[in-house]
């Protein structure tokens, strides 16, 4: 099986991507992650990212799906789950088999999800094993959602700006370092 990615999605060059996996547009996959299909499908729609070192796999004959706008958060491991749309997967989280997490849920950093739990949408989950907590509000999606939209124009940011190159060993001194300006979710309120 070859990976299919849709041309407007950015793998970095130090993801790897193998097997039955189908990217769609918009999606951002991180350095250091592994999406694995040998022994099953994995489909990531539209707008996902899935960020540096997250693993995402599958026992034998299952189908993974992050439905569009899921986000998954640094280290996370997606193992044979469905996550449902504009879902945030937060840092270090791990899913295990056939959960199914409905649509708009916010899972917490370093929560772990035992196989097969069933989580209605918009479920704010943390804890070991994941419980769920309480109702995500209309703030915290909109929260989230302006964090994916960050990670949603990334692709065409990486395409556009991102060369293969050797660091520096030093800063020259005529070299000004200039980054880009974001406004934090904070500011943005003001």
């Amino acid at each position: 099986m070859i990976p299919v990615v849709d041309p407007s999605s950015f793998v970095h060059p130090q993801a790897c991507v193998t097997g039955n996996v189908i990217i769609g547009k918009n999606v951002y996959v991180g350095p250091g992650a592994a999406i694995r299909g040998d022994w099953g499908q994995i489909i990531i729609e539209d707008g996902c990212n899935v960020q540096e070192n997250c693993t995402i796999h599958m026992f034998p004959g299952t189908t993974v799906v992050l439905k569009e706008n899921a986000h998954i958060g640094h280290g996370a491991i997606i193992h044979g789950a469905n996550i449902g749309r504009n879902c945030l997967i937060g840092m270090n989280a791990v899913i295990m088999d056939n959960v199914q997490l409905g649509d708009e849920c916010i899972v917490g950093a370093l929560t772990f999800i035992k196989a097969a739990e069933i989580f209605e949408p918009r479920s704010l989950i943390v804890g070991n094993p994941g419980k769920k907590i309480k109702e995500v509000s209309d703030e915290m999606i909109q929260w989230k959602s302006t964090g994916t939209s960050l990670y949603q124009e990334l692709p065409n940011e990486m395409k556009t700006h991102f060369k293969v190159c050797e660091p520096l060993t030093s800063i020259p001194s005529d070299k000004k370092v200039q980054y880009p300006e974001y406004k934090t979710w904070n500011e943005s309120k003001k």
